[in-house]
């Protein structure tokens, strides 16, 4: 049975690691290529996948969605949602969607004339489901070997660290005030009945 705690143990921690990958920004160095605005359908597959629409629109089972369609240095092309977070999940708090994409849009280059810039976003890309990771910030940076020491995600998972090892001590000290007491308490009343049922 200890090998089912194990698999259990793994699954809960691969959910949790898939969560934050998924959360925590990520930053990619990209050329943009264009942006574009489709009318897209949000089906059941991947709806969770999107955030809810611009702020101060109605939310609807399909809606415009702006999209940036950048290339990496190695050439590999990659694609990014432009949505607003609003006061949501994730807590980005983005809020001004049609102001990134004219950012977007102006940064904008050719292959013979490159200007890099970096994307901070978060989420997955996954063509079958039609899912893009939401660009949440744009910046030019001087070249395609540009890099950002990742502060945000080490401090967010210092404090997740920290609360998940005060709630392990919290329950190790609820474990020796009531469950142990408790557990033995009872123990030794069954004990007690036993040797009263067997007459001794």
């Amino acid at each position: 049975m200890r090998w089912v705690r194990w698999i259990v143990l793994l699954l809960i921690a691969l959910f949790i690691g898939g969560f934050l990958h998924y959360t925590l920004p990520g930053r990619d160095i990209v050329r943009i290529t264009g942006t574009e605005i489709i009318r897209a359908d949000l089906s059941g597959w991947n709806r969770m996948f999107y955030a809810r629409s611009d702020t101060g629109n109605t939310d609807g089972t399909n809606r415009d969605l702006r999209l940036i369609n950048t290339t990496q240095p190695d050439g590999d092309v990659s694609v990014y949602r432009n949505e607003d977070t609003g006061f949501g999940w994730p807590p980005y708090f983005k809020l001004d969607s049609s102001n990134l994409h004219a950012e977007a849009a102006d940064l904008t280059s050719t292959s013979a004339n490159p200007q890099w810039v970096m994307v901070t976003h978060y989420g997955w890309r996954m063509p079958a489901l039609s899912i893009y990771p939401n660009a949440v910030a744009i910046r030019a940076v001087d070249g395609p070997d540009a890099s950002v020491f990742p502060w945000l995600n080490i401090v967010i998972l210092v404090l997740l660290a920290a609360f998940l090892f005060f709630l392990w001590r919290l329950w190790e000290r609820f474990e020796d005030r009531v469950i142990d007491p408790t557990v033995d308490w009872v123990l030794v009343r069954w004990a007690k009945l036993k040797d009263r049922v067997s007459g001794r």
